[in-house]
């Protein structure tokens, strides 16, 4: 593709990979395409909808022109597959900090699972982590949390749209979850855990689509910047 191509607005699959933030994903992008293609410095590119270091998957980046379609993917519902570990919980409701409470899971069966499982189903009302980049008292809800500061985080109405339980192997639970914009996968395995009188954090998780955009046509950075974006004679 030409710089004017990029200008004029493309939407790029990209399969994120682990430990990298959507942030440095869309500046690798970025500068790739400044330095092969020869697009100018201040040229517009930008993420719809960001996903967490500890998360993979499918990252829709819009170029030039496009990048006014972001609230519009943004806003789509998005699908997931992960595990969630039952029987312990951590302060950002994933791997990013260490288990720092534990409780029985004895009790625990395939009815009651079946039965917290179909009570997320729908609205359902969601309290973001304490571990995430929304603005309160103009500090990222993160940095509050690292400076050991309490702060009370209101609970957002979001929708699960479908909630399939894919592999029961206790303490592990697979699973495949479509909801929409703003959901919190981790506040999901943190509240499923409190559902079943236990605790549970995510310790997987990878983004499989959005809309009807799809993982399996994304491209992992390394290979775009290989195939797509060859250097210029």
């Amino acid at each position: 593709m030409t710089p004017e191509d990029y200008i004029n607005g493309q939407v790029l699959l990209i399969d994120k990979p682990l430990k990298w933030s959507s942030f440095q994903a869309v500046n690798k992008l970025k500068y790739a395409l400044i330095k092969k293609v020869g697009l100018p410095k201040k040229f517009k590119i930008g993420h719809a909808g960001t996903l967490d270091p500890l998360a993979t998957g499918l990252l829709i980046i819009c170029t030039g022109k496009f990048t006014k379609r972001i609230p519009e993917l943004q806003g789509m519902p998005k699908e997931y597959t992960g595990t969630f570990y039952i029987g312990g919980t951590t302060p950002s409701y994933d791997l990013e900090t260490e288990v720092d409470e534990t409780f029985p899971t004895e009790h625990i069966n395939n009815e009651l699972i079946e039965q917290v499982r179909l009570s997320f189903i729908g609205e359902i009302d969601q309290k973001p982590p304490i571990f995430s980049a929304i603005k309160k008292d103009g500090k990222r809800l993160y940095e509050h949390a690292r400076a050991g500061e309490e702060v009370e985080i209101a609970h957002r109405k979001t929708t699960i749209y479908e909630f399939e339980l894919t592999r029961i192997a206790l303490p592990e639970i697979d699973f495949r979850v479509k909801c929409s914009k703003g959901t919190y996968i981790r506040s999901l395995a943190y509240d499923f855990g409190l559902a079943l009188n236990s605790g549970a954090h995510l310790t997987a998780l990878r983004r499989t689509k959005i809309g009807e955009f799809d993982v399996k046509d994304a491209t992992l950075i390394t290979d775009f910047e290989a195939t797509f974006i060859p250097e210029q004679a």
